[in-house]
């Protein structure tokens, strides 16, 4: 994967400042407020920074948790986990491979198909909306 680097004044530049503060600065958006918890639609959820796909709505569930939550990526090789010390807590955040955006975290307490959460901020994410045959 070609990697997509740009200086921050590239990226601030090109993305709202709300998504930029999420992306590059590893904010979250409040609980409840994303585009997507609520979403239902079939489609891809792509990264709003690099448009890299990340998240199929196929495995897209409600953990009543206030972000749109996923027990997988739609290609783990889209994704990186790091730990996360900050605010006190031991987390693992979960970054677009491709431009190193902050996406939300991942939690092992998801539905059984993984056991896992990837709780993503909404303004991370860029939905494409599956066409219809």
């Amino acid at each position: 994967m070609d990697k997509k680097e740009k200086t921050e004044e590239q990226w601030k530049s090109e993305l709202d400042s709300e998504t930029y503060r999420v992306t590059r600065e590893k904010g979250t958006e409040a609980a409840f407020t994303g585009k997507y918890n609520d979403l239902k639609d079939a489609g891809i959820y792509n990264c709003a920074a690099c448009s890299e796909p990340l998240f199929s709505s196929a495995n897209k569930y409600d953990s009543g948790s206030g972000w749109p939550s996923f027990y997988q990526p739609s290609n783990p090789e889209n994704i990186t986990e790091n730990n996360d010390h900050a605010h006190g807590m031991i987390r693992t955040e979960v970054v677009c491979k491709k431009c190193d955006s902050h996406l939300g975290h991942v939690f092992p307490d998801g539905p059984p198909e993984t056991g896992l959460r990837y709780c993503i901020n909404s303004v991370a994410l860029d939905f494409e909306k599956e066409e219809k045959a």
